[in-house]
């Protein structure tokens, strides 16, 4: 008998919850019946989603969450006293084994919070990193930090780079992953202190394939699979590349329509353009998941629709498959736990 896949999705975090998570969720059984999907939320409205559409009944289950983690409360407070909330309910469902995943649009304070305090780091990891997969001119690089740590140390660094290739190597296939520090320059002497620190350490380290340092302009280039920084410039990174994708493809949009000739042009290559332009689209990639957590967590934008949601949830079937925490923790587990 198949193996199913546990994931727990927030069904009440977002902006478009609860009907996008719904909406993703019955997608993503209906690609794969491997799966099963607990959605963590307000019963009633969650329930009346589902009454929408037409779905798999066995691969769906409504667990009941009368609260919700509000965006602008305090992260730290709001764990400790919604405890009846979707994320911490979530969060609970993967520390007691009752699922393999969690998978939120909510916040990210608590999410960051909630993943360390409840579902825990694994013995051996100072940090757990976020880290999402960015579209490059050679496929996707794993940008790592790029939210929870904006205050890392070089030893948190290295761990980030061990994480992001295990990552890469067995869920992307990516044999062999080049690993770059960000910097404003390729020159070893150049950067901060962080930078100037942690570049020897990476250098000498066995467990990574360093390339040296990337300019911000070298990313998009696809010139290392993964780009390791501080929470606070790979957050800068992530949203430069999100804002500049948008506006890019609203300026092509309309210079498209401006006159009777470019928009015979439009439809000529409406196909190629479109086909080019889904391979820069942050949803087809999923979430970013916490990497370095006795189980997995996913963050998704918060502005999430079905799609990224759908993709969020295979992404979790090919992490457990790949026995990603196993291969960290036999990595990194050496060494001891920050406390």
């Amino acid at each position: 008998m198949q193996e199913m896949i546990r994931v727990a999705v927030d069904a009440m975090g977002g902006d478009y919850a609860p009907a996008e998570m719904v909406k993703g969720v019955i997608d993503a059984v209906t690609l794969r019946q491997d799966i099963k999907v607990y959605l963590v939320g307000r019963k009633d409205a969650v329930e009346k989603e589902l009454k929408k559409r037409s779905y798999s009944g066995s691969q769906i289950e409504v667990i009941h969450a009368e609260e919700v983690i509000e965006t602008a409360e305090p992260p730290v407070m709001a764990i400790r006293k919604k405890k009846q909330s979707s994320i911490v309910m979530g969060m609970n469902m993967v520390k007691e084994k009752k699922a393999d995943a969690f998978v939120s649009a909510g916040s990210s304070g608590a999410i960051l919070v909630g993943g360390q305090v409840i579902v825990g780091r694994i013995k051996g990891v100072e940090r757990p990193p976020l880290a999402p997969l960015i579209p490059t001119e050679k496929g996707v690089s794993l940008l790592i930090d790029c939210g929870a740590n904006v205050d890392a140390r070089a030893s948190h660094l290295v761990q980030f780079a061990k994480m992001g290739s295990i990552y890469m190597e067995n869920v992307l296939g990516v044999k062999n992953p080049k690993v770059a520090i960000v910097n404003i320059g390729a020159e070893e002497e150049k950067g901060n202190a962080l930078v100037k620190e942690t570049f020897p350490l990476l250098k000498n380290c066995p467990d990574v394939n360093f390339v040296g340092s990337i300019e911000a302009r070298e990313i998009p280039h696809g010139q290392a699979d993964v780009i390791v920084c501080e929470a606070f410039v790979g957050n800068v990174i992530l949203k430069l590349y999100e804002g500049l994708s948008g506006t890019l493809v609203g300026v092509i949009k309309q210079g498209m329509m401006q006159s009777l000739k470019s928009k015979i042009g439009a439809l000529l290559v409406k196909p190629s353009l479109k086909k080019t332009l889904k391979t820069f689209d942050a949803t087809e990639y999923g979430g970013a998941p916490l990497l370095g957590l006795n189980g997995l967590v996913v963050k998704t934008h918060g502005s999430a629709k079905a799609k990224e949601v759908t993709n969020s949830i295979i992404q979790c079937v090919t992490f457990k498959e790949q026995e990603i925490n196993e291969k960290i923790r036999k990595n990194i587990g050496t060494s001891p736990m920050e406390e």
